[in-house]
């Protein structure tokens, strides 16, 4: 059930039911006695008709603990649902307020994961005196309009990449947050914060001399008119996805980006690339993004050759070393690319407490070459 607009719409209501008196609806509509708008009713929800927001009866019985980050969702689609709302849960966030455009898939979500309240209208969680945190998950051109929203409104921000989609945008977001040290913007580049790529940084620390990276994404084909292929709406391929594989050769590197370039396989899309970087300490970096590839060869495979000795890692699985003394692999049950690591982070930032967060100058430096690729 949605909630209802700020039209006046009480004199469009003639019955009411509990959602238990269902059948008693269906009467009524099927039966002979007058009836105009009916309106069944959940427990634990609060539906008003001067509101877009619906207050969830169950959340606020559980109060905010001391030093717990509270925190709210501009949009609810499938990745917010199925990986990040549940993230940012199990990190331990009173989860606050979740909108979405549309009024039902933030009601559901809100109802699943025990939101206070779900709302349609976006500006509220901004002005929620309660939300200390605004995690932006809605589409890649309204990232930047969400992030300077969040950060002129005192809030910390977490944004799904991309951080915006053009230069302009960029120098925006750096400037304002920049006077607003105290406040934290982070982006969910998440594979930074995967276990084997800890272990990876781990087994690096006692090896001096640059690397040489090869980073080898099977991505698949996305129809030429899906909207991430859209360069105003999605951003295009590389600013949309490829950005997560700048940033993780950018933290195994641990040195800025020099330089960048491009080589494109010919196609409608553009979207089979070879991305090329290299590193202020010497290291290089390629990263193979594939788009016409078979689903049933492996996504991810990261490679790292330093000083006669090799680290691979296949599908954030199965981590191998070669040459490597005292290591030989990390395997895992199951894949892990860092998501809740990455909320966990965030989160546990905002309730003051220490934790690695990405560096701001490294988020604005993956964005930009991200950008520059793209051109």
């Amino acid at each position: 059930m949605m909630a209802l607009g700020q039209l006046d719409v009480k004199p469009l209501i003639s019955h009411s039911f509990d959602i238990s008196e269902a059948g008693k609806a269906y009467e009524l509509v099927g039966g002979a006695a007058p009836s105009l708008g009916i309106i069944l009713t959940y427990p634990g929800i609060e539906v008003t008709t001067e509101s877009k927001s619906v207050a969830l009866g169950a959340s606020p019985a559980i109060p905010k603990l001391p030093h717990q980050a509270a925190v709210s969702f501009v949009g609810a689609g499938n990745y917010a649902t199925a990986v990040l709302i549940p993230a940012f849960k199990a990190a331990g966030a009173k989860l606050r307020s979740v909108a979405s455009s549309a009024g039902t898939s933030g009601l559901h979500a809100g109802r699943k994961f025990g939101f206070d309240e779900t709302t349609t209208e976006s500006d509220r969680l901004f002005a929620d005196s309660d939300t200390d945190a605004v995690v932006i998950t809605t589409r890649h051109d309204s990232h930047a309009r969400f992030v300077l929203q969040g950060l002129t409104a005192g809030k910390h921000v977490f944004v799904e990449k991309p951080l915006c989609l053009n230069l302009a945008e960029l120098s925006e977001i750096e400037s304002e947050a920049r006077r607003r040290p105290g406040q934290l913007l982070m982006v969910g580049f998440n594979r930074r914060f995967a276990p084997q790529i800890q272990k990876v940084k781990h087994l690096l620390q006692g090896v001096s001399g640059p690397k040489a990276m090869v980073m080898t994404v099977n991505a698949g084909a996305i129809p030429a008119d899906h909207w991430t292929q859209d360069l105003e709406e999605g951003g295009g391929r590389i600013i949309g996805e490829a950005c997560h594989f700048i940033d993780l050769l950018r933290y195994v590197a641990e040195s800025p980006i020099e330089s960048c370039q491009r080589l494109a396989m010919d196609g409608t899309t553009q979207d089979t690339v070879t991305l090329q970087l290299r590193f202020a300490d010497g290291s290089i970096g390629t990263i193979h993004y594939f788009a016409n590839g078979s689903k049933s060869f492996p996504k991810e495979r990261l490679e790292v050759f330093v000083q006669g000795r090799v680290l691979q890692l296949d599908n954030f699985r199965k981590l191998t070393g070669y040459g490597w003394p005292g290591f030989k692999s990390m395997n895992l049950w199951r894949q892990d690319k860092g998501q809740r690591a990455c909320a966990k982070a965030f989160v546990d930032a905002v309730a003051g407490e220490v934790a690695e967060l990405i560096p701001q100058d490294e988020i604005f430096e993956v964005s930009r070459i991200a950008i520059e690729l793209a051109r």
